[in-house]
């Protein structure tokens, strides 16, 4: 009978302890849950450029890079690098990831988007028939030119060198035809010369550079436009390279050029952005005309920040498990990992807790028929009126108690220490009855 209430008031400090145990280790695997986030998108959309130009290759390559991940990057065209950074900045729209030419923003401008670092440089070409444009370009008064759809990166930067020299939209006829087609309008003497800003390997770059009935304009003053727009390199076409055996160009070529960034919007998922980083290593990290073996993809901040993931990418490389896994399993693998974390953090010191916790709990269950032995010896003691037939009562009580307690046997000595204790009182109070 007795023994009861010691089981119940321990399977209920028991109950108790787990419950408590059990929301803590609950509350922390949420609280990381929600720090982590969801898991990557399987779906990401990336917007582009023109059909056949540089950035339309690039991503068709970004995207075949991905699908080996089982990430689908959905390409939506743009007429380019302005488009594509106010589709970026635009929060009613689905892109998170764009290639966007350098110069055309600032951190104040697009606070919500960060640079996965420069991929390449993206020359400008200024193709011409007939007259030559100029030191000043002012043969280009009066003339019908070309510079590229609004959206585009070539017409923002044919619009400022226009504008520094003196040339405004009313002083030339400024058509905004795409790339190929403003190409192919030069070769058929449609138009009089076309602003281009595209790579090297475009198709219609290599055509206009072979074909003998345009020339490639030549800026002297380059020094002085980095000078004023620092976004701006200064790059050497060398001579021939078009064409060889045409000696196409017949000399060496001064051309101006901003470099492209990979950016994406702050938000988008770190895993994802890892994998666009290795993409951007694949695609560009190769030697091309105008750049040497691995200068691309550079940790260069231009108008707007390195992403946190980026910086860690340039300083050492991919993540741990991103180097042996594959993707999805990295991704669960390194998740499980983190959530692990807060589990051992709350369970190792609740476990570091039960021993003492088990360990109070059964000396309390001696220690608490030590304060009734107490409390029976100061009664003795101040010889109250208790009847030593009724004190005897009491001690033959607790000692009936004390010898139905059920503990482990490390705990042995106390239990024969009490009924030692218990058995002295016992005497002295027959002692006093004599």
């Amino acid at each position: 009978m007795t023994r009861q209430p010691d089981k119940r008031a321990l399977r209920h400090a028991a109950k108790w302890f787990y419950v408590a145990a059990a929301t803590l280790i609950i509350g922390a695997i949420a609280a990381t849950v929600v720090y982590l986030g969801p898991f990557p998108p399987r779906v990401v959309k990336m917007s582009t450029g023109t059909p056949g130009g540089a950035y339309d290759e690039v991503s068709q390559r970004y995207r075949a890079i991905l699908a080996r991940s089982h990430v689908d990057l959905q390409l939506v065209p743009s007429a380019g690098a302005v488009e594509n950074l106010n589709r970026l900045g635009d929060p009613r729209s689905d892109v998170s990831v764009g290639l966007v030419q350098n110069g055309l923003t600032s951190d104040a401008e697009s606070p919500n988007l960060v640079s996965l670092g420069t991929i390449s440089y993206e020359p400008l070409w200024l193709f011409y028939r007939g007259a030559a444009p100029g030191l000043h370009l002012e043969g280009l008064r009066g003339r019908r030119v070309s510079i590229g759809p609004e959206g585009s990166g070539s017409r923002a930067i044919a619009l400022e060198l226009l504008s520094l020299n003196g040339i405004g939209p009313g002083e030339a006829n400024l058509l905004p035809l795409p790339l190929t087609e403003s190409g192919e309008q030069l070769l058929a003497g449609k138009i009089d010369a076309t602003f281009l800003v595209t790579s090297w390997d475009a198709p219609i770059v290599r055509r206009l550079l072979a074909d003998s009935r345009v020339e490639l304009s030549n800026f002297s003053r380059a020094n002085a436009y980095v000078m004023l727009d620092p976004s701006l390199n200064r790059l050497t076409l060398p001579a021939g390279v078009g064409n060889l055996a045409a000696d196409r160009p017949p000399t060496d070529v001064t051309l101006l050029a901003p470099k492209s960034s990979l950016v994406v919007r702050d938000d988008l998922h770190p895993a994802i952005q890892y994998l666009l980083l290795d993409a951007a290593t694949e695609v560009h990290s190769g030697a091309g005309v105008f750049h040497k073996s691995g200068q691309f993809p550079a940790a260069e901040q231009f108008d707007i920040p390195l992403s946190p993931e980026a910086r860690q990418f340039y300083k050492s490389g991919r993540p741990f498990l991103q180097r042996y896994l594959p993707f999805w399993l990295a991704v669960l693998v390194g998740r499980l990992l983190v959530l692990s974390i807060p589990v051992i953090g709350v369970a190792y010191p609740l476990l570091r807790l039960v021993p003492a916790v088990y360990n109070w709990s059964m000396r309390r269950r001696i220690f608490r028929l030590y304060g009734e032995l107490r409390l029976i010896e100061l009664e003795l003691a101040a010889k109250a009126e208790k009847s030593p037939e009724d004190l005897l009562g009491r001690l033959n009580h607790l000692e009936e108690r004390a010898s139905h307690l059920r503990l482990p046997t490390g705990y042995a000595d106390l239990h024969y220490t009490l009924r030692q204790h218990i058995d002295h009182v016992k005497a002295h109070l027959r002692l006093s009855a004599d």
